[in-house]
């Protein structure tokens, strides 16, 4: 079975498994059941490879503390019923019910108006409600002997049933507290999306995989009844299970409505699925001998997925694809890679034909993909004016954009006789200005558009209406992805990355200038796993650069200080091509500066934050003092400063670390660009008068053979498309010249080309000594900063930890020593 072997996640074979067992989301009464996973809802961060950060799955709720387990093995003995009718059991409430299910999402409709009519038409006492997860995981394994519910799916996808969005009087508690948003423990940061993420990737981890048919075992499996149940204290009030009264035969009235009630009101056992042990499913272990269930963290040597390495991508050092025209669409498929020019697209979901645009005549044409042959020519549509963009969601659909600001869906004919015809099945209207791009989502059955006007707009893909439209945009939009896993959406406009919900909740944004002329042109998101935090967003510029960005939470003011005046005139009143100007340039080559300098000068390291110095890119532009960024399981957590000296030669960074160091500490040879992760888990704690703010952050950059301010890119090309291979091992970059290049991660780290590379036609002599390279003088990389070296320049080695390689490779004699001085200063503080 798939769940065994690891081949579908936890999440979606336990839905299986409730399908299967008759569980569904229109019966209340038997509504899809999930575990309780963790047992620890006070820490700031969660521990997924420390096995007392879970519950006990192979115990049911009520066996999870010692003393109600033997209250409830006290009741079960002694147990006596003078009329016989009812056996002994352990529980006489359910771990499911219609009114759990209802509690629980109680500040969400049509679940409220549910709730309300099974108490009676008001909500139920506040000390009663569900507002806390800490206190109902309590309630449910340890205080409360009436008490042993399990959670619902929506506890690992929808964040919005913990909002009080619908702002519900939901009462006070005796103590005076009043009931709104859900609680959260500290590790969510207060953010109910991280909340659902970080609760997601517990069930996924390989500790719960590796026992969670255990607790298949009591739900679905051979303990649910019999002695097994019995032996595990796993025996529930009779009338729970299927088959055990026949309510048809029950002669007397009320014992017959009273019976029907119970099973309702109080809840139903699953089908018994399986009569034997469930086997456990394979999970990964570390090759140094610890127990399996341990997670192995990502940027393994055998994890070759592109985004966990975006320090270590291998570029294809000649095109994989080239067309005549400038990129449009990038498709991977089993086969290969597909890659067809703008103002065409392909059509799945075999992707041999395509649909293109923007003729003379204003008409559009079907295609072979191995030709450019037009196989039928569509004429209808030159009344809608000119065509900017099209998409295909599916064989059958094609939705349209352009000058006459209405989104136009088309079907196309699938018989041989109607194959040739195009019939407008909807035009969509709530534009103001000409319609630029537009994508759709099969998996969430949506459509997005992006206009002149500034605004995108949200479409129901199945009944072609408007669901909500998303404001904000400071420029004409550009380009539009949706995660498919998510539902989440980028939208880009001119230097600015907006994502947003898709209810249309903006959830960050970022300035991505970079001071000089550049904006974004494409899009793309990685979908590998949902809750991984290492998941970016990618970005293609103009400016021959593509970008990689990441959310994390940073630790800002609660109180942020004064924006100065200019500031606040530039957001308003700036022409398209200044905004973003007050933020900081991460990756400008152009602004390139000596470290060392930077950190000796005291205008550049503040001690204390300022209100007119430069900061990183933010959701906000509002100053603010210190951050300190947190990235729960990643290696690339470090500490932000409200001043940071970011220097990306070569498509790395370094970031100068200003708070709580004094100035002897800053004229060091090298500051760490990764601090000690003894520090970085210090600073994971909120510090007092500050909070948790989720935040894009640049991670980093691919440059060779588009960027234009790469010398040695003999002829650089604005970025005009992305993609990324279904295994998440390539990403693909196409670029105004036709041409499409593959970066894929490195089988052996600095044993073959990066991308921070210097080419070897960039240089005729050594970077160190400048002597000519020739037949017998070779040329050599640093493998730290790509520069190009002689032998003698190049003789020494050293690990690269930045950059993940762990065995020694050639660098230069500076990269050397600052290599070598971070290694000292990194083992100091764990030799004292």
């Amino acid at each position: 079975m798939g769940g065994k072997r690891g081949e579908i996640s936890n999440f979606q074979y336990l839905m299986h498994l409730n399908t299967l067992a008759g569980r569904s989301y229109n019966d209340l009464m038997q509504y899809p059941v999930f575990p309780w996973i963790l047992a620890d809802y006070d820490s700031e961060e969660v521990d997924l490879t420390n096995p007392k950060t879970f519950r006990n799955l192979a115990k049911p709720m009520g066996a999870q503390t010692d003393e109600r387990l033997a209250q409830y093995k006290k009741r079960f003995k002694d147990w006596e019923d003078p009329n016989g009718e009812t056996p002994a059991y352990h529980y006489g409430t359910h771990y499911s019910s219609a009114m759990i299910v209802a509690s629980y999402l109680v500040r969400m409709e049509p679940f409220t108006q549910i709730f309300l009519r099974l108490q009676g038409g008001h909500f139920d006492l506040a000390d009663r409600m569900f507002h806390s997860v800490r206190e109902a995981w309590y309630s449910a394994s340890k205080h409360n002997m009436a008490d042993v519910k399990e959670l619902i799916p929506e506890f690992f996808y929808l964040p919005e049933f913990l909002f009080n969005s619908n702002n519900f009087d939901l009462g006070c508690k005796q103590n005076g507290t009043k009931l709104g948003d859900v609680i959260l423990p500290p590790w969510a940061k207060g953010d109910p999306r991280e909340f659902i993420r970080v609760h997601r990737e517990a069930l996924e981890c390989d500790y719960v995989s590796a026992h969670l048919h255990e607790w298949i075992d009591l739900i679905f499996g051979y303990k649910q009844q019999g002695p097994a149940a019995v032996e595990a204290v796993n025996v529930f009030h009779h009338l729970f299970y299927e088959g055990q009264v026949d309510i048809y035969n029950i002669n007397d009235p009320l014992k017959e409505t009273a019976t029907i009630g119970f099973i309702n009101n109080f809840g139903q056992i699953p089908k018994q699925l399986f009569k034997k042990p469930h086997p456990p499913k394979r999970v990964r272990s570390r090759l140094n001998g610890d127990s399996a269930g341990v997670s192995v963290p990502p940027g393994s040597t055998s994890d070759k997925i592109f985004f966990h390495h975006l320090d270590n991508l291998r570029p294809s050092l000649t095109p994989v694809k080239e067309l005549k025209e400038p990129v449009g669409q990038i498709v991977c498929t089993d086969k290969g890679i597909l890659a067809v020019e703008q103002n065409k697209v392909l059509i799945p979901p075999t992707w041999n034909k395509t649909f293109a645009w923007s003729y003379a005549d204003l008409s559009c044409r079907l295609g072979t993909y191995e030709s450019d042959k037009a196989v039928t020519v569509y004429e209808c549509l030159s009344e809608w004016g000119q065509i900017l963009c099209a998409i295909c969601p599916n064989p059958k659909l094609v939705i349209t954009g352009g000058t006459s600001t209405v989104v136009c869906v088309w079907e196309m004919g699938t018989s041989k006789e109607k194959a040739k015809t195009l019939t407008l099945k909807q035009a969509l209207l709530g534009h103001t200005d000409t319609v630029t791009c537009a994508t759709a989502s099969l998996a969430y059955h949506i459509i997005v558009s992006g206009s002149r006007d500034r605004t995108c707009i949200i479409w129901d893909l199945n009944k072609l209406s408007f669901l909500t439209q998303l404001r904000g945009h400071r420029a004409p939009v550009s380009a539009l992805c949706i995660n498919e896993l998510t539902g989440d959406i980028v939208s880009c406009a001119g230097t600015y990355i907006h994502v947003w919900s898709i209810n249309g909740n903006p959830i960050v944004s970022v300035n991505t200038f970079t001071g000089r002329s550049q904006q974004i042109v494409c899009c793309c998101v990685s979908e590998m796993n949902e809750w991984d935090t290492q998941n970016v967003i990618v970005t293609g510029h103009s400016d021959g650069v593509v970008r990689f960005w990441r959310m994390e939470f940073l630790q800002v003011p609660e109180t942020p200080a004064p924006e100065p005046v200019e500031a606040l005139e530039l957001q308003e009143d700036c022409p398209e091509t200044q905004i973003g100007q007050e933020a900081q340039d991460e990756d400008s080559s152009d602004s390139e500066v000596d470290e060392q300098s930077l950190s000796q000068d005291p205008k550049d390291t503040p001690s204390q934050p300022s209100s007119t110095s430069h900061r990183p890119r933010a959701a906000s532009c509002r100053a603010t003092a210190t951050w300190c960024a947190t990235d729960s399981g990643s290696d690339d957590s470090r500490r932000w400063s409200d001043q940071l000296s970011l220097d990306e030669k070569d498509g790395f960074i370094f970031v100068n670390y200003s708070e709580g160091q004094t100035r002897a500490h800053l004229q060091g040879p090298l500051n760490h660009p990764h601090p000690n992760p003894i520090e970085v888990r210090n600073y994971s704690r909120l510090k007092p008068g500050y909070r948790w703010e989720r935040q894009l952050v640049f991670r980093s950059k691919l440059t060779m053979h588009t960027a234009f301010d790469r010398k040695d890119n003999a002829h650089p090309a604005e970025v005009t498309a992305l993609g990324v291979s279904k295994d998440h091992s390539r990403i693909l970059v196409g670029d105004s010249r036709g041409r499409v290049f593959s970066w894929s991660v490195s089988d052996q780290p600095g044993r073959s080309a990066a991308d921070h590379w210097v080419k070897d036609e960039g240089g005729d002599s050594c970077s160190g000594c400048s002597v000519r390279f020739s037949l017998t003088e070779r040329r050599h990389h640093c493998r730290n900063c790509g520069q190009l070296f002689c032998q003698k320049c190049s003789r020494f080695q050293s690990e690269i930890k930045r950059l993940k390689i762990s065995s020694p490779v050639r660098v230069c004699q500076n990269c050397y020593y600052n290599l070598q001085h971070e290694k000292g200063s990194e083992d100091g503080p764990r030799n004292c």
